[in-house]
């Protein structure tokens, strides 16, 4: 298991968006490099109320981006 899974979620929230926004162009590409599962991941993230934006290639907030659909 990453370290990362073992962090605070909104820890890996803040170091996940500094990863995507810097170097890699997409939450598949940085899984990979990393080897994290992005399952996992994702589930870590949806636990706090944030899904990833392939659009814009972060993790934002599930409820702010339901009020702009």
């Amino acid at each position: 298991m990453h370290s990362w899974l073992t962090m605070d979620p909104h820890i890996v929230l803040s170091i996940c968006n500094m990863k995507l926004r810097n170097f890699y162009p997409s939450l598949e590409a940085m899984c990979d490099d990393l080897e994290i599962e992005e399952r996992v991941l994702l589930d870590k993230l949806a636990d706090i109320g944030y899904r990833y934006d392939a659009n814009s290639n972060r993790f934002v907030c599930q409820e702010s981006s339901e009020n702009n659909g």
